[in-house]
Order: C-alpha cells, then structure tokens, then sequence
C-alpha cells in the first residue's frame, strides 16, 4: 500500500530574497536555496519563502502576486496592519509581507526605527499563518533582520512547538539597539530579556543564538572562525557556548543565471569545449570600456568597496604591479569614499590600463566576469563569498585569501587540480606574490588555457548543499 507522507514545512524567513529584492549574498541564497531543495527527488521537505513587501519590488513581480488577506499584529503595545501577498515561481511559494509605512521606502535597511522594523516583520513570519494556512513545522530564519522570529517561536509563540534553524551570513552586523527597544518594539516578557542583553545592550543575534535548535553559518571554515574573537565581533563566546548546534554549509550559486553558455548579458558564449568564445567577450568589453584591444592580461574586482574586502592590500601593491607588468585592471563597485576615489585616481593614474566603475550593474557585471582572467578576493573575511564561484564558472581563475567560505571552495592550482591562486596571510606582499604567480602562468597560453577549462567544470551548484539543507531539516523535524 502506498501512503503518502506529510511533507516537513519550512518556511524561510529572510529580509531579502532574490530576484525581487537584495543587496548581497543574503538575498542569492535565500532566493536559491528553497528552489534547489524542493526539487530534491523524493524530497519530504516544501520550503516556502516570506520577505518583506519592500516599495523597490518591480512591477512586473507584483502583477503576479495575490492578495490572501490582512490582520492586526502586536508590535510591542502597539498593533499594526499586516498584508500577506503570495507568488509562486520555479516550485516554490513566496508570501510578501506588506506594510507601506514600515517597507515603502528607497532602500532595504539603514533607518533609525528598523529594529522596529524587523520586530514586526519576525512577528508577522509567525502570524501570516493565519492568513496563508502554513503553519510551518520549521522556520528558518536568517541573520539579525529575522533573529527576532526565533525569539519569538521559543516565548510569547512556545505552545506552537515551532523548530527553528538561524543562519548567520554576516556576523559583524548583529542588530544592537538600546534597551529602550526591549518595552518600545521589541515586547516579550521581561523575564525573558535576558536572552537579548549583551554588554548592556539589545543584541536581536545572540538572542536567536541562544534559542535556536540549530545554528547554520554558510561555509565550515567560517563556522570555526566564528569562535574565534578576532572575527566574531564580540559574540564568540556565545558562539563557543553553542558550537555543539552549529554547522557550516558552503552555499551554491545559481548556474542558470551565472551561465557562459546562455547568459543573455555577454556577447560571445564559450565553455570547457570551446574556450574561444571568452577572447570575444574580453574584446567586447574592452572595446566598451575604450582600453586596448590587447591579449594582456585582465584583473579584474567586483565588490563592495569596504576594508574587510581586503581593498587597503590592494592599494599597496597595485601601482607596482601596473608599472612592472603588461596588464589591465577593471573593478566593478561602490563603498566607502575614500576607496571610491582611491579607484578613481587609479584610472587617471593609468588611463590605459585601468577602469574603475563606481556603480553596481547586473550587466556590467557578467560582462566582467566573462571578460577577466582572474578575479581579486582578497579578503579580510569572508562568510562564504559567491563571487570567487561564479569567477569559476566564466573561467575568471579567483586569486583568493584563505579565509572562511574562500578557502573551503578555492585551492591552489598545481598544475593538475586547484581552481586557483591563493593567501593566507593578509598583506600586501602575500597578495602580490600569488597574483605573480597567476600573470606567470598567463604568459604559457597552453598551460593557463588548461587551467581555463578545468575551472569552467568545477561544480558549484546548489545541489549538494540543497541535500546537506535537506538533512538538517528532516533530523530537526
């Protein structure tokens, strides 16, 4: 006899998710990570996906969603409107979380009330069961933004026997606040606030911390970085309290998007097979960017410009490296001003060999990444880093610092096997030396074209971490 089974529910809370809105590696993995684990054969998991309704949502997106309902919610001693919309794409349910007042606005974070903010929507991830009828067995929460959601499930929400599993992408932004925000938005019992205090403050990420079941972060390597003060920001020792809960899993990127072979933003397509179709790709952009039409070598960067991208490194040595090798340098980004302006000087410094686009466009960049030889990564940290594995996919060879996510997906090439040319320590001299290392092997065609391909094979899809999310999720439940 065949008896079906109850599929396990999870529902993935995240303050952003891709394509309907994102500033980083948060929103590709949340938007990537569901898909790929309800496509599981035999999967007894159905991941849903709830985010906030933000005003930055395209047309085209909400032409799609219907509307299920609306409720009050509690947010602290206040009540609040909240609207659920629903979307389905690619096998799985988005709920949009709606609330002009608290999400039209012109970007995702960065206001004075987004405790407030992120209060609410954690409330309404539990909430917005009432309105959508899943109720889920497991949320899944992710970083400070949604921290609350699991504060919530273990207090005032403990008689659902909600599990919980919370991701930490980035632990150097935890979601500090005052105290005043523990009666202002927050509203637990105050024999619970102890969970959230740290150093005096309202930490909403040690709170979820303590709480969850399990304790996710996105490679292993940054798993055990974590436990470490000089990279957990303040929170290791609640970090090391918890590592018996605490896994790592190396995120995956989106191979359909990030595609040499069918990628709509590049001019000339190319794989491990036929690798000449990516010597077009760098004359097309050269040719754009008005550079010379050469077969030196293309370094290239496409990052937040902010220090613990490892830019302070490259400032050391890059005027040595343009004066002492034929090459070209293109970086793609915005960030913090004084680097802004330290890569624009760069280009009026080297008008024949470097183009600094202070910008972030989503064309551009795939141009980039088709176009470059190697990729700079030389980060100070690095959770688990996306960019070094979609290099890989266009034949961009990562020059790597080996550093949390970097250095589980990244090795040295010898020759044989590697994917690239890596550091350990962070300074210049390291950085410089392994991109010598890279330029000298260009210079074999024969040699650097084997490396080429065999970087374009490497496997970075979801697929394996979709089974290492789907085993947590079915020993959790």
């Amino acid at each position: 006899m065949d008896i079906k089974r109850e599929k396990t529910k999870v529902l993935v809370a995240s303050p952003e998710v891709m394509p309907f809105g994102g500033t980083g590696g948060l929103g590709e993995v949340a938007g990537s990570m569901p898909r790929s684990v309800n496509a599981l054969p035999d999967s007894d998991i159905e991941c849903r996906v709830i985010m906030p309704l933000y005003g930055s949502v395209k047309p085209e997106w909400r032409e799609q969603m219907t509307f299920l309902g609306h409720k009050e919610i509690p947010v602290a001693w206040r009540s609040q409107y909240m609207g659920i919309f629903e979307l389905e794409k690619d096998g799985v349910v988005y709920y949009f979380v709606d609330n002009e007042y608290y999400f039209k606005r012109n970007t995702l974070y960065g206001f004075y009330d987004d405790c407030e903010r992120f209060s609410f929507f954690s409330r309404a991830v539990i909430e917005s069961a009432d309105i959508t009828g899943f109720m889920p067995d497991i949320i899944h929460a992710n970083d400070w933004q949604t921290a609350l959601s699991v504060v919530f499930a273990k207090t005032v929400y403990a008689n659902l026997g909600i599990k919980t599993v919370f991701t930490i992408h980035n632990v150097e932004y935890q979601g500090r606040y005052g105290t005043d925000v523990l009666g202002e938005c927050i509203g637990i019992d105050e024999s619970d606030y102890h969970y959230l205090m740290k150093d005096g403050d309202v930490n909403l990420m040690k709170g979820a911390i303590l709480l969850t079941d399990l304790l996710t972060t996105v490679s292993p390597t940054y798993a055990r970085e974590l436990t470490y003060p000089v990279s957990a920001f303040g929170l290791d020792g609640v970090i090391r309290d918890n590592e018996y809960k605490m896994v790592g899993i190396l995120n995956g990127i989106d191979t359909v998007s990030y595609d040499p072979m069918n990628d709509p933003f590049i001019g000339y397509t190319y794989s491990s097979a036929n690798i000449r179709g990516k010597r077009w790709c760098k004359r097309a952009l050269q040719k754009k960017l008005e550079l010379p039409q050469t077969d030196a070598p293309m370094l290239t960067m496409i990052s937040r410009l902010v220090a613990p991208k490892g830019v302070d490194i490259i400032a050391m040595i890059m005027d040595y490296l343009l004066d002492n090798y034929d090459m070209q340098f293109v970086m793609l980004g915005t960030g913090d001003e004084k680097y802004e302006n330290y890569f624009r000087d760069l280009q009026y410094r080297y008008p024949e060999k470097v183009r600094s686009l202070i910008e972030f466009n989503t064309r551009t960049a795939h141009e980039i990444y088709a176009a470059g030889d190697m990729l700079l990564m030389p980060s100070r940290s690095e959770a688990c880093g996306l960019a070094q594995m979609i290099g890989c996919r266009y034949g961009n060879t990562p020059i790597v610092r080996l550093t949390g996510g970097l250095a589980d997906s990244i090795k040295e090439w010898d020759g044989e096997s590697g994917n690239g040319f890596t550091f350990f320590e962070f300074n210049g001299g390291e950085l410089e030396y392994a991109i010598r290392r890279a330029l000298n092997l260009y210079d074999d065609k024969k040699k650097w074209n084997v490396l080429v391909k065999h970087i374009l094979d490497e496997d970075f899809t979801w697929d394996r971490a979709a089974k290492e999310y789907h085993k947590l999720f079915s020993e959790l439940a």
